[in-house]
């Protein structure tokens, strides 16, 4: 089994520096790749003049993250893609138990190694943690990291099993799997792409898993920090898209109390003094509106067939009842 890491970059060369050692020296089972999104530094300089072992995979305009990667796997001729943010350091003998799993799994599917902070190593990281999942609303959370909170990794999430969604920062899929979903759905750009491709899978009948044997550290915000209204525009716009594509029941129903509690997050944005927030889920919700036909005849394409959610909202244990833990909820 052949195993490709397949890191996309956009102007990180700084990332490159600090991450690519880890990558280099604790992955010597797969064959890595720098997918570069036409950057204006001078990122492919540096690998080439450092990396000589890496392969460069040049696109030709900053395509984000969906088309980015979906552009750069398009000749490779792996097992296993792993696509693996910029901004990752990498733990000695990470790939062995991806790689145990995957040998021993016939029915191939997507996996996410727990994900740390790489700022404090203690804790879990905001960008998958240990596994995510979906409540009745489509709001995405994880075990490890609910909203805003983030827990502490004290051994409470180490045992595998399945989760709803696989984080983009490091995700392990089957070549052929991707390949049969037609890979990212490139109109998300950034942001919960990897929610819709693993709700995907889902209804072709495929499971997620989490293992926790293979540990990784994030740095996060990398590209876009969480504080840029860019951010909530892509965030907010692209949990709807994922609603209409893949939500079974009343998508009418959904989608309503949805807009609802988005009008919500948008006072709360201005009662907190950030007009731009707001602005970015007026925008969100106006691109909504746009692609709403398209996204319609996807969802024909699809016909969604699993339960998504295990807890029926949220932001109502969250916020009201005060659950900020996984295990409390």
């Amino acid at each position: 089994m052949k195993i490709a890491i397949i890191i996309l970059n956009w102007n990180g060369k700084k990332l490159l520096e600090q991450f690519l050692p880890s990558v280099l020296k604790f992955s010597k089972e797969a064959e890595i790749y720098v997918a570069d999104n036409a950057s204006t530094d001078d990122s492919i300089a540096f690998i080439k003049s450092n990396y000589s072992k890496i392969k460069i995979i040049k696109n030709e305009c900053n395509y984000g993250f969906a088309k980015g990667y979906n552009e750069a796997v398009k000749n490779l001729e792996e097992d296993v893609f792993c696509f693996l943010n910029n901004d990752i350091e990498v733990s000695e003998n990470w790939l062995i138990p991806i790689i145990n799993y995957y040998k021993t799994n016939k029915f191939f599917s997507i996996v996410q190694p727990k994900i740390l902070d790489y700022k404090d190593k203690t804790k879990f990281e905001y960008a998958g943690a240990a596994g995510g999942f979906l409540d009745k609303f489509g709001y995405p959370y994880c075990k490890g990291r609910i909203f805003n909170t983030i827990e502490k990794d004290k051994g409470q999430y180490n045992k595998k099993e399945n989760i709803f969604w696989a984080s983009g920062a490091c995700l392990f899929i089957n070549a052929d799997l991707f390949r049969k979903l037609k890979g990212f759905d490139e109109s998300f750009f950034a942001h919960m792409e990897e929610i819709d491709l693993c709700w995907r899978a889902q209804n072709f009948g495929y499971v997620i898993n989490y293992i926790p044997d293979s540990v990784v550290y994030h740095l996060g915000g990398a590209t876009l920090e969480h504080t840029n209204p860019r951010k909530t525009f892509l965030n907010f716009r692209n949990s709807l898209f994922t609603l209409v594509k893949n939500a079974k029941g009343n998508i009418f129903y959904l989608v309503f109390i949805r807009l609802i509690l988005d009008g919500i997050a948008g006072l709360k944005f201005l009662l907190e003094l950030k007009p731009t927030h707001t602005l970015a889920i007026i925008k969100a919700h106006i691109s909504f509106y746009y692609n709403l036909l398209r996204l319609v005849k996807q969802r024909k394409d699809i016909q969604p067939s699993v339960k998504y959610y295990k807890k029926p909202s949220i932001v109502l244990l969250y916020f009201l009842k005060k659950k900020t833990t996984f295990n409390s909820l």
